[in-house]
């Protein structure tokens, strides 16, 4: 185990075309790897964008575009976190990260869904019910998407589970003040789980498409007392930078929000 874990933030938009994704995934999971990362995150949405219909793309995790994903990050030796869409009940998906690279492969479906500001994501997704904690290199990294970022509950549960870092990749809906919310969301939720997060947003799009959530950028990594260690702006970018991990243990002895809280 090294003393610290090279993260990359790919900011890009994701089109309509799930093969043209992959090509984007690869791309800037390359420049990642050539950056020393051993971890890059990709937006929720991956597979394809909101703003159209979603349940004709969604494949199971063991599918050929999950398994496209796999072989880009074996072939490049980094770890990828992407969002896709995996069939569920009910004519619905589910909202699916997946995590995936040398000795790792999982996935974590959303667990809050976007019925908000005039988006009934509930209409088309169903929601998942399990937090997730997962080992890579070493670190506990927990996930979350969007939406799941206003929930500070989910984050006290991944730091209970033994997240250092959680990573949140998103597509977040634009709107008047939406951009001051994700970054102030990203460092509370940090100061919650007393852990690094690194939320991935999508960039602002160069067109509005309707109600759907598209990505407002400002992807950003706060530490586990709400420092911001990187932030893009609202345009296509490449945040990396180096957490240690060995912070969250010093914090969580000085200040152990877990441990004292009380439950009610």
């Amino acid at each position: 185990m090294t003393d610290t874990i090279r993260i990359s933030l790919a900011q890009v938009s994701s089109g309509t075309e799930p093969d043209d994704n992959l090509k984007i995934i690869e791309t800037h999971a390359r420049a990642a790897a050539e950056a020393g990362s051993s971890l890059v995150v990709f937006p929720e949405a991956m597979m394809r964008c909101f703003g159209g219909p979603i349940r004709g793309v969604a494949e199971p995790v063991d599918g050929p575009w999950a398994d496209a994903v796999r072989d880009i990050a074996q072939r490049l030796n980094i770890t990828i976190v992407a969002g896709m869409f995996t069939p569920a009940d009910e004519g619905r998906v589910a909202n699916t990260l997946l995590i995936t690279g040398p000795g790792v492969d999982a996935s974590y479906d959303k667990i809050h869904l976007f019925d908000a500001f005039g988006f009934a994501e509930s209409d088309t997704v169903a929601p998942g019910t399990d937090p997730l904690v997962v080992q890579i290199g070493g670190f506990g990294v927990g996930f979350a998407t969007c939406y799941d970022l206003r929930f500070p509950a989910l984050f006290q549960k991944l730091g209970d589970l033994g997240a250092q870092l959680v990573v949140v990749p998103a597509s977040w809906g634009s709107g008047p003040g939406k951009v001051e919310q994700w970054s102030l969301l990203a460092r509370a939720r940090a100061l919650d789980a007393t852990a690094f997060v690194a939320a991935c947003d999508q960039p602002e799009p160069l067109e509005a498409n309707g109600t759907a959530p598209l990505g407002v950028g400002h992807s950003v990594v706060s530490s586990p007392t709400g420092e911001v260690l990187g932030e893009l702006d609202a345009t296509p970018g490449l945040l990396t930078v180096d957490i240690d991990p060995a912070v969250v243990a010093e914090v969580r002895k000085k200040l152990p929000v877990l441990a004292n809280r009380r439950q009610f």
